[in-house]
């Protein structure tokens, strides 16, 4: 979700942690103890994308961390809060099967960082599991790269997420889901009214060109939904296929 405070200012905070991840980042503290958590992007579009990824996740209910303006364009920041559990390979069964209620979001905004590089970007606080970076959805890459044509109108991710070696950490979280489980996943997203998208995206400041090819994701993800109630075969990897 994002916070509706003011816009903070890193620079008036007392750095208190260094970075966790890849990108440059710190852990911060104001004169109240709130901590947060800092990372200083590529640039101001590569923020924006994941200001805008957080709004997506928040309109389908996917949990994350809590996300928090800040004055400068090129910096995120998340509330800081301390985690029962950081890992996906620590996660017991319950738990896999609460993340994998959200993989059509992951998939619907290319979050193909979802399970984390070190599987680290899944954790747990009081039984709730989190997606904690969103900084590889939409349009760029986590490093900052553009994705460019691969951030296309086909949801490719439902299957790569699931059987792709080359992302072991995600296919160790999603690859047992049951076709029943994969429905349900995909409905998360399928349901959302085309006029709440458009206006989460617009209003967050994305263009109506983003808008658009975000509808079409959701629709390329709805009518494999359909094909598999008619008894087609729309998921790779799953048995007759």
């Amino acid at each position: 979700m994002i916070s509706d405070r003011p816009p903070l200012d890193i620079a008036a905070l007392q750095r208190v942690g260094n970075q966790l991840g890849t990108n440059p980042a710190g852990i911060f503290q104001d004169d109240s103890g709130q901590r947060y958590y800092v990372k200083m992007l590529e640039s101001p579009m590569h923020a924006r994308n994941e200001l805008l990824a957080a709004r997506l996740y928040q309109l389908t209910g996917a949990p994350t961390l809590t996300y928090v303006r800040t004055t400068e364009p090129d910096q995120i920041a998340t509330e800081w809060i301390d985690l029962d559990k950081r890992c996906v390979a620590h996660l017991d069964k319950r738990e896999r099967r609460q993340a994998q209620r959200w993989l059509g979001v992951h998939a619907w905004t290319a979050n193909w960082d979802a399970a984390g590089f070190a599987g680290d970007n899944q954790g747990v606080v009081d039984g709730r599991v989190l997606t904690l970076d969103l900084g590889g959805a939409l349009a760029f890459r986590a490093h900052g790269d553009p994705k460019g044509k691969a951030f296309g109108t086909q949801v490719n991710e439902l299957d790569v997420m699931r059987t792709d070696a080359g992302n072991p950490h995600a296919v160790k979280l999603f690859a047992d889901m049951r076709p029943d489980a994969l429905d349900e996943a995909i409905e998360v997203v399928a349901r959302i009214p085309d006029e709440r998208v458009r206006q989460v995206i617009v209003d967050s400041g994305g263009s109506r060109k983003l808008a658009e090819k975000m509808l079409a994701r959701k629709a390329d993800m709805a009518g494999r939904l359909a094909d598999a109630r008619s008894g087609g075969c729309c998921l790779r990897g799953e048995e007759g296929c």
